[in-house]
């Protein structure tokens, strides 16, 4: 029986490029995100589980787990991708009804995926799973002005440490892919200038956002008893080596 996945964020960037990658390997494949349309574009036709939803709202991605649970029997893994992000500036700048909006998602939206997914693989027979939270390379380095997002991605490494501890005893593995400068619309900007640790502003390599959905892929396709705690894909050239 093919395995089965949930992506959040699954209407674009990131999360449709990865989507595209589990179809063409013959996963079943459920796709969350607020926008029906967008989710229904990224099926392209194939069987893809249409999934809309927020990822705040704990009781539609309860619903949207069980919809998975019902038409699958069990969830084999998740991709924790969805996020937004902010425009640089300095915190003083920074409207606190605008971090908190990013919090919502980034942080407690993927805590209310994860707290699903788990309680359905360590509930499943056989038991377990494999969370794959999506971080950044700002999980490991801020770029200029980026305080609510930095601490963001910073949370999601505490989450995905202690989802690897806690599910050890019910045979749930969970990874974080940390992407850089993946061609997204949101990493458009790259290719126009970006503010610089210096100040400047400069142009940034970016890959092809494919080179993602083959890595998280990769991660998933492992067997339960290995796993890639932390995998950094990205732009060979960007600034993240030296970054500061």
């Amino acid at each position: 029986m093919a395995r089965s996945i949930i992506i959040t964020g699954g209407g674009s960037g990131v999360g449709r490029a990865t989507a595209e990658a589990f179809l063409d390997a013959g996963w079943r494949v459920g796709l969350i995100g607020r926008r029906r349309d967008a989710l229904e574009e990224t099926a392209g036709g194939r069987e893809a589980l249409v999934l809309p939803c927020d990822v705040t709202d704990e009781a539609a991605v309860e619903a949207a787990f069980a919809e998975a649970v019902k038409a699958w029997g069990r969830v084999d893994a998740v991709f924790n991708n969805a996020g937004v992000s902010l425009g640089g500036a300095m915190i003083d700048e920074i409207a606190v009804d605008d971090w908190r909006k990013l919090i919502d998602i980034n942080v407690t939206g993927s805590f209310i995926v994860a707290r699903a997914a788990f309680g359905v693989m360590r509930k499943q027979q056989p038991q377990g799973g494999r969370i794959i939270n999506n971080g950044s390379i700002s999980a490991h380095v801020p770029r200029w002005g980026s305080a609510p997002y930095t601490a963001s991605k910073h949370a999601i490494t505490g989450l995905t440490r202690s989802l690897s501890l806690d599910g050890r005893a019910f045979n749930i593995a969970c990874g974080q892919i940390d992407i850089g400068n993946a061609l997204t619309p949101m990493a458009a900007k790259m290719q126009k200038g970006v503010p610089q640790a210096d100040g400047s502003i400069a142009v940034e390599p970016v890959m092809d956002v494919d080179h993602v959905g083959a890595s998280v892929l990769h991660m998933a396709q492992l067997p339960l008893e290995t796993n890639v705690q932390f995998m950094t894909v990205m732009a060979s050239a960007m600034p993240f080596i030296g970054r500061g």
